[in-house]
């Protein structure tokens, strides 16, 4: 009778027990919310049985369901609204385990959250370095653009919370965000890596998971696959 938004939550692994469901509210353009928290390796000692890898991305391959993965409260609040007004597709709201810093942003860039991708962080002069990020690895992507920008480098830092809004944005938008003629791009994700080469190019670099089944604490886990400043300004700085 309509009465009620439906939505589920649990760890984000556990979609995998939801994907027949998921693919139907999908189908049958269903506003379904689901609510997955635990978006990472960043876990800990859970091992495979509780870290998502693939997960993300099998979610943004799904045709009509929106994949929000924000960066902090704000984005999340862009992806909730963006949720309940969704009428006639689900929508999966990505959350992370770990405390998320919160990220200053002028009107321009509250605004342009919805479109799904926006510049977050833009240098002083044309940008020869693009940082992509979504959810916990913003703020990784943050703070390894300052180290840039203090060694010389102009970086730009995109956020991606949806890919699915992104790609329906105008070709000038999407321009705008990700020029074509700054090639030198790195994504920081912590999921599958092979999503974001449509958006770093082949001459770009990815830093993702191609494994999985390490168990350690978060921290660690997050330095023995790259998810550190020191790697992603190691990485853009070898383009």
């Amino acid at each position: 009778h309509k009465g009620f938004v439906p939505y589920g939550a649990t760890f984000l692994m556990f979609m995998e027990y939801a994907r027949n469901a998921l693919r139907m509210s999908a189908l049958m353009k269903q506003r379904a919310i689901q609510v997955f928290t635990h978006d990472s390796i960043g876990l800990g000692e859970d091992g495979p049985t509780h870290q998502p890898v693939e997960q993300i991305a099998s979610l943004r391959l799904t045709p009509n369901m929106n994949t929000w993965r924000p960066c902090d409260s704000v984005e999340s609040a862009v992806a909730w609204k963006f949720a309940i007004e969704s009428v006639d597709a689900p929508t999966s709201l990505i959350f992370s385990r770990q405390n998320l810093k919160p990220q200053a942003r002028d009107a321009q860039q509250l605004a342009d959250i919805a479109k799904g991708g926006y510049v977050l962080l833009d240098s002083e002069t044309p940008a020869e370095i693009i940082l992509i990020a979504t959810g916990s690895e913003v703020e990784l992507a943050m703070q390894a653009a300052a180290e840039l920008t203090a060694q010389g480098k102009a970086v730009r830092v995109v956020s991606i919370p949806c890919t699915e809004q992104f790609e329906l944005q105008s070709a000038e938008y999407k321009e705008s965000v990700l020029p074509s003629a700054v090639t030198k791009r790195v994504a920081i994700e912590a999921g599958i890596a092979d999503y974001w080469y449509k958006y770093v190019g082949l001459n770009g670099k990815v830093i993702g998971m191609t494994t999985f089944g390490e168990s350690a604490p978060a921290d660690q886990l997050f330095e023995m696959f790259g998810f550190t400043v020191k790697n992603v300004v190691q990485t853009a700085a070898n383009l």
